[in-house]
């Protein structure tokens, strides 16, 4: 038995019929599978024989030292070490599909990451905490919606699958989780600098209860968009495709 880190954030879950389920909303189209935070293998358990080249990164030792002696075919898979600090392309090429129940303390900064490789990255399906799942799977016009849930959905189609109570966890988070699924959508690159996209989008959310004439001022907004009415709007109204239309009048300066 491993013993549950709080400063890891480590829950571990114990339903099995959740583990399946989550295993099984992962396609199998990537070539290799990262499996990240996998504790003491309970969705490796069900991802070792579906997935011909599976790869595991665990940052708490005492897991490592577990799943080694419990997945001895995985070994020299085994990456003991911090996804955030992970190049897929380094470990092997071709695509990859990312899996887990993703520690709740780094959950957000896991998304970040996949982002950043995300011409390698064509599925994700994860558990986190229910409020991050539904930020980023939140529409345009909730109040959920914000900087994660745009530069995600400019890349990927987003459902959240299902909710998961906190009893099926060892020790019990003291919040309700929910599972998401990422799948990567068409588009190569935006229609605009995909920089200045993220500086666009961050700024506007920074004061979200501003209009976006206030809250995008420090951007030196060109006469071309100075009357425009999307700017009449605060950040959590625009849709994806609006952020760029702004990000490529940024543009034009």
């Amino acid at each position: 038995m491993v013993r549950p880190k709080k400063y890891l954030g480590q829950h571990f879950l114990r339903d099995q019929n959740i583990a399946q389920k989550i295993v099984g909303a992962l396609p199998l189209a990537a070539t290799h599978v990262m499996e990240v935070g996998p504790g003491m293998g309970v969705l490796t358990h069900y991802l070792v024989d579906k997935v011909p080249s599976l790869y595991l990164i665990e940052i708490d030792r005492e897991s490592v030292a577990y799943l080694r002696a419990h997945f001895s075919t995985l070994n020299h898979r085994i990456i003991e070490g911090d996804f955030l600090k992970l190049d897929l392309g380094s470990i092997a090429d071709g695509s990859w599909s990312v899996i887990g129940n993703f520690p709740y303390n780094i959950s957000s900064q896991i998304f970040f990451r996949v982002l950043e490789q995300r011409q390698c990255v064509t599925n994700v399906v994860g558990m986190v905490q229910k409020e991050v799942a539904q930020r980023i799977a939140s529409p345009p016009g909730s109040k959920e919606y914000g900087i994660l849930s745009v530069l995600l959905q400019a890349y990927f189609d987003i459902k959240l699958l299902f909710t998961v109570p906190p009893g099926v966890f060892h020790p019990p988070p003291k919040v309700n989780s929910a599972v998401l699924s990422l799948a990567r959508n068409s588009v190569e690159r935006l229609a605009c600098d995909e920089q200045l996209f993220v500086k666009v989008v961050k700024q506007a959310f920074q004061t979200r209860r501003k209009t976006l004439r206030n809250a995008l001022k420090n951007l030196n907004l060109p006469p071309s968009l100075q009357n425009h009415p999307l700017l009449n709007q605060r950040a959590e109204q625009l849709s994806v495709s609006d952020f760029i239309f702004l990000t490529k009048h940024l543009e034009s300066r």
